[in-house]
C-alpha cells in the first residue's frame, strides 16, 4: 500500500515533474513472473528513479546502516525505504547477508521482481568495479534470468556527499536483454559457476553503459581514495570527467525513444 502510494501520487509524480527520467528498453522487464534487475551503481538515488521508471514493483536490498538511525530522522528513512521496497543487508557477509538474500529468494518464489547492485556499494569514481557474486547466488538459487540495467547521468545529479539530488542532467535508464543462465541449473554453491555468471553479468554492463571497468572491488578503492585525501578526490575527478562522456554517448543512441 505504502509502495502504491508513494510511486502513484506523493513522490513519483514530484519526481516525473522535476527530473523528467527517461526509459529505453523497458520491454526487456517481463510483464510477469520473477527476475533480477542487475544495474550499475552510481548514485542513492539509483534505487528511486529504477523503482519509479520500472512498470512493476521492485525490492532492493539496502545497507542495514539505512535502516538503523534514530529519532523521526531515522524513522523517516526507514519508513521511506520499506515504503520504496528495500530490504536491510549485512554487507559485512555471513549468516546476515544470508538472511536478506533468503528474503530475496521468497520474493523471487512469489513471481517478484528484484533489484540488484553487483560492484556491493556505489562507484566512487565513476567507473564500472568487480561485480560481488552474491547476484549470481541469488539467480541460481531463484531459477531466474538477470536483466542488465544501466543508470544514466545519475551520478552527475547526485555526486558522492551531496544530500539533495540536483535537477539536470535528466536521469535515464537502459534496459538490456535478460541474461539466461538456466545451463547452470543444479550448480548453486559452486564459486567458480558463480563468478563466471558474475563476470558475465558485469561484460554486459560494461558493454551497455561504455564505462571503464576495474578488475577491484569498489569498496576497496572508495576506502583508498578516502585515505588519500586530496590527491585521491582529483584523480576521481578525472576519472568521472572521462566517464561522463561515455555516458553521454550511451545516453544519445537512442533519444527518440525516450520516454518521460
Amino acid at each position: 500500500m505504502l509502495y502504491r502510494l508513494l510511486r502513484s501520487f506523493l513522490v513519483g509524480p514530484v519526481i516525473r515533474m522535476l527530473w523528467r527520467p527517461w526509459l529505453v528498453g523497458g520491454e526487456n522487464i517481463p510483464a510477469s513472473g520473477p527476475a533480477i534487475l542487475a544495474g550499475n551503481h552510481q548514485a542513492v538515488v539509483d534505487s528511486v528513479f529504477l523503482s519509479l521508471m520500472c512498470p512493476r514493483r521492485l525490492t532492493f536490498p539496502a545497507k542495514k546502516e539505512y535502516f538503523t538511525g534514530r529519532g523521526v530522522k531515522g524513522w523517516v528513512k526507514r519508513t521511506f525505504l520499506r515504503g520504496i521496497g528495500q530490504v536491510p543487508l549485512d554487507r559485512t557477509g555471513g549468516v546476515a547477508a544470508t538472511s536478506a538474500l533468503q528474503e530475496l529468494e521468497q520474493l523471487l518464489a512469489a513471481g517478484e521482481l528484484v533489484g540488484y547492485y553487483p560492484e556491493g556499494t556505489r562507484s566512487p569514481d565513476g567507473r564500472l568495479y568487480r561485480g560481488k557474486t552474491g547476484v549470481a547466488r541469488l539467480a541460481l538459487a531463484a531459477g531466474v534470468p538477470v536483466i542488465p540495467v544501466i543508470m544514466v547521468n545519475t551520478r552527475d545529479i547526485q555526486p558522492i556527499g551531496r544530500v539533495f539530488p540536483k535537477l539536470r542532467p535528466r536521469p535515464g535508464i537502459v534496459v538490456g536483454k535478460p541474461l539466461d543462465f538456466s545451463r547452470y541449473q543444479g550448480l548453486a554453491g559452486d564459486r567458480f559457476v558463480e563468478r563466471s555468471m558474475t563476470d558475465e553479468i558485469m561484460y554486459e554492463l560494461m558493454q551497455l553503459s561504455g564505462q571503464e571497468y576495474v578488475d577491484v572491488y569498489a569498496a576497496k578503492v572508495r576506502d583508498e581514495l578516502q585515505r588519500s585525501g586530496r590527491v585521491g578526490k582529483i584523480a576521481a575527478r578525472a576519472a568521472a570527467a572521462t566517464v561522463a562522456r561515455r555516458r553521454e554517448d550511451a545516453a544519445d543512441r537512442a533519444p527518440e525513444t525516450r520516454a518521460s
